[in-house]
């Protein structure tokens, strides 16, 4: 199955689940950006319960291509970033195995939304250990092709209903709380599960 997807900001769970399948992946390059969606976001578990970390961009509306997303840096979101990160995940198991090469793609001062995101993507499935070949679309598609799962979209933060396609929370340990908070970042589970995060989100994806 080749599976064709946007790029999200430290992505979900159940994002990796839903590529959990995919013989490859293709990242759709020729969208326009939309707002208030994963593109620039994602959640992580703190002692405050979950926070939604945000990275500001200089274009407001939707009808800019994602690759023409520039980040604002005007805006200490970088800093505040690693602050929640490390505040949250400092005493998990395996912060430290991981926590350097999360910085350094975070301060790695990317003008682009887009490059920041194709980054901690390799990042996530390096981490994952998974060795799926990842290309770019050559142009916008309304439908995907024959041979190719259409995944656009499908994580949105306002379409919940549609994670039961493909994902089924499998819980683990998380730093705090007694009640476990489904599809974080992939960041919560890596730095609570470290080697295990990649069996985590082969048990949290649907059977196809």
């Amino acid at each position: 199955m080749k599976a064709l997807i946007e790029v999200h900001y430290l992505p979900s769970v159940a994002y990796f689940a839903a590529l959990a399948h995919a013989k490859s992946i293709v990242l759709e390059r020729h969208e326009h950006y939309v707002k208030q969606t994963y593109r620039n976001r994602c959640h992580v578990n703190t002692s405050q319960g979950v926070s939604t970390l945000i990275v500001p961009v200089t274009t407001k509306h939707n009808k800019t291509l994602i690759t023409d997303i520039r980040i604002d840096y005007s805006q200490k979101w970088v800093n505040n970033h690693w602050r929640t990160i490390r505040s949250a995940y400092g005493n998990a198991p395996f912060f430290e195995h991981y926590a350097d090469d999360l910085e350094k793609v975070l301060y790695s001062k990317h003008e682009f939304l887009y490059d920041l995101n194709v980054r901690f993507l390799s990042l996530c499935l390096k981490w994952l250990k998974w060795g799926i070949p990842v290309t770019e679309s050559l142009s916008y598609e309304t439908t995907a092709q024959f041979d190719t799962t259409d995944l656009r979209s499908q994580i949105n933060s306002k379409k919940q209903d549609n994670l039961s396609n493909f994902f089924r929370p499998s819980s683990y340990t998380q730093v705090f709380g007694n009640a476990f908070v489904e599809n974080m970042s992939l960041v919560d589970l890596i730095f609570c599960e470290g080697p295990e995060a990649g069996r985590r989100v082969q048990a949290s994806a649907m059977l196809k």
